[in-house]
């Protein structure tokens, strides 16, 4: 067997044959002309092109100053006689008009460049995708692997999960609805025509509403946490919609439900080295491959919260393109958790039987508001207004201060130690910077967390809540859901703030903060 397979290996790359034979090499120059991209040579080319036709403009000015030396003289003396007669003025106006000169190349080399939202479009399931509660129980029990304690504990917690009776499952599992002996399709192909569907209606969708071509597309971004299929979701899209063979493309797995701002904070700096530039995202998860098959309860919480969902932005960072950008992003943070806690807080594994699952710690409460607060430490200066920013900084003057001064005195002195204060960091208002609010749908828990910690208001949650509803946690592309509620049921103006925040594993807080442009 392993002679056959040399012999086999040896044929196969043994290339010796094609030396006879000089066809084999000879291709005609006219073809090879052809196939050169003279775009690119031409941008490859254009500064030393730019430099030569500078110099050859010299050469010109230099020889017509040559021929013309006599005039020019003449001209020469009568100017300086002008200067002579008010040299103040001329003074003046000298070093001003170099200042302004050069305060203007200064602010051309040193402006931040501005990242413009075009548009977004977000996936809308068929109803033949969506199913009710019992639907889903029955589901579940269609699969014959859940046990009667696994069945009721789904059912309490789809109960208390806020979402309606109407959210959408893939019909790669949805099949076995109709048909009880019909298994469900948990296959890659099931998996990726799950995809196909999703984000080609998206990408569809986003393209037509901000008018642009496939070929205006420069960069590429795609996340989805568990479906990392090869070729890979970028290929499906390019090769779906033509783009061109230079467009830069990049596929993130793994990155959990603040995928989505992960994708808009690498856009954003591709499109910062990248001038006059199109950037499309599209924030995505699969259901078709994911559906844990055990019962640990830590791990049977994706069954009852995930749905199926998507969404597809378009960004821009040319100046022609602010005026019909719906908004532009300020700024967006990322913050990454640490210690071990935070890193096994949502975890992909085995179960003791083999069933591979997400594994949601307890305290992913605890671990969640630490990572917020991380977060929005490092937002604060970005969009609080100085007096809310002041009592802040005091606040932590006063922390730090008090904790010094007990450390100094509790050895000699443990009475008056105790009696020292422990202050409070003062807790910002993040309203009086941010007017509304996208909070990463991931469950009524996560809602009513960061409602209380903020201090916000019903209206100012309704977004997030009304995107857990319709369509449930679908992962990255929820705060996208919840800024359609908003550009389309409340009222957002012109100047107004947007704040997203969302969560994922690792464990990682993120945020992005945009203002609205036209509406």
């Amino acid at each position: 067997m392993s002679d056959t397979l040399k012999r086999n290996d040896s044929s196969m790359t043994d290339m010796s044959g094609l030396d006879d034979d000089p066809k084999v090499y000879h291709v005609r120059k006219s073809r090879m002309i052809r196939l050169v991209n003279w775009w690119t040579v031409s941008v490859i080319y254009y500064p030393y092109i730019l430099m030569g036709a500078a110099g050859v403009l010299v050469a010109q000015v230099i020889f017509e100053a040559y021929e013309n030396w006599d005039s020019l003289i003449t001209v020469y003396k009568g100017y300086q006689n002008t200067l002579s007669t008010s040299p103040p003025v001329a003074i003046d106006v000298g070093w001003k008009a170099t200042a302004l000169f050069v305060a203007c190349l200064w602010f051309l080399g040193h402006r931040k460049t501005s990242i413009y939202l075009l548009d977004f479009a977000v996936f809308e399931p068929p109803q033949s995708w969506k199913v009710t509660h019992e639907q889903l129980l029955e589901i579940m029990r269609r699969q014959k692997c859940f046990t009667h304690d696994s069945i009721e504990f789904m059912s309490r917690i789809l109960s208390n999960s806020g979402t309606s009776q109407s959210t959408a499952w893939p019909p790669s599992i949805t099949k076995c609805l109709t048909d009880e002996n019909v298994p469900s399709d948990r296959s890659v192909d099931g998996a990726r025509a799950e995809a196909e569907y999703v984000m080609y209606d998206i990408v569809e969708k986003a393209l037509e509403k901000t008018k642009t071509r496939p070929k205006d597309i420069d960069i590429l971004i795609v996340n989805c946490s568990l479906f990392s299929p090869t070729p890979s979701l970028c290929s499906m899209i390019i090769h779906k919609f033509g783009f061109r063979n230079d467009v830069k493309s990049f596929n993130l797995s793994g990155m959990g439900c603040s995928a989505g701002i992960i994708s808009i904070d690498l856009a954003k700096d591709l499109l910062i080295a990248r001038p006059n530039s199109k950037a499309l995202i599209v924030s995505t998860e699969n259901l078709t491959q994911n559906l844990y098959h055990g019962n640990e309860r830590s791990m049977l919480l994706q069954n009852t919260l995930f749905r199926c969902g998507g969404a597809a932005i378009i960004l821009s960072n040319k100046w022609q393109d602010a005026m019909r950008a719906k908004m532009k992003l300020l700024t967006a943070v990322r913050t990454q958790g640490e210690g071990n806690e935070a890193y096994k807080c949502v975890f992909e594994c085995e179960d003791e039987e083999g069933h591979r699952g997400v594994r949601l710690s307890k305290k992913i409460v605890d671990v969640a508001g630490k990572a917020m607060q991380d977060n929005f430490t490092a937002l604060g200066p970005h969009v609080l207004p100085l007096s809310e920013q002041i009592p802040v900084v005091k606040s932590y003057a006063y922390k730090y201060l008090c904790k010094r001064l007990s450390k100094l005195v509790e050895h000699k002195y443990p009475k008056i130690s105790v009696k020292i204060p422990r202050p409070r960091t003062y807790v910002p208002d993040f309203k009086r910077g941010i007017d509304h609010f996208c909070i990463h749908a991931g469950g009524r828990g996560v809602i009513d967390g960061i409602e209380k910690s903020l201090n916000l208001s019903e209206d100012q949650t309704r977004p997030s809540r009304e995107a857990l509803s319709r369509y449930g946690n679908t992962s990255s592309s929820s705060i996208w859901y919840e800024m359609d509620y908003i550009v389309h049921k409340q009222n957002l103006k012109c100047g107004q703030r947007i704040l997203q925040v969302a969560f994922g594993s690792g464990f990682k807080c993120n945020s992005a903060v945009w203002l609205c442009l036209t509406t």
